[in-house]
């Protein structure tokens, strides 16, 4: 399973460190990243971490803001977010193999609330 703590309510400009702890599988072995979902907006892919060598893809919209940080040996995942802005609030999930770095989303997280005031 994976489980992902940090959210909260952050003014904008500031940042939040998202931590996602997977269990009962070896996080090495799939790609890993980020997604969020605001409502009444689509579900949106941030950013992921390829198994084979660590490679990292972003969206467009958190390009340079937002790095997602493997950590193989903690079987862990962060998600550090800087300079937010309030388009940013949603619900983040983390999830094995997203696309581009795996076939898909497989395995999601109960997902934790951020909220960025303005």
């Amino acid at each position: 399973q994976l489980v992902e703590s940090g959210g909260g309510l952050v003014q904008a400009g500031g940042s939040l460190r998202l931590t996602c702890v997977a269990s009962g599988f070896t996080l090495g072995h799939y790609g890993i990243g980020w997604i969020r979902q605001a409502p009444a907006k689509p579900r949106e892919g941030l950013g992921c971490s390829r198994s084979s060598d660590g490679r990292t893809y972003y969206a467009d919209s958190v390009e340079g803001r937002f790095t997602v940080i493997r950590d193989n040996e903690k079987n862990t995942v962060y998600l550090q977010m800087n300079n937010l802005k309030p388009g940013d609030s949603a619900t983040y999930y983390c999830v094995t193999d997203p696309q581009p770095c795996g076939h898909g989303a497989d395995l999601w997280g109960q997902g934790t609330q951020v909220i960025v005031s303005p």
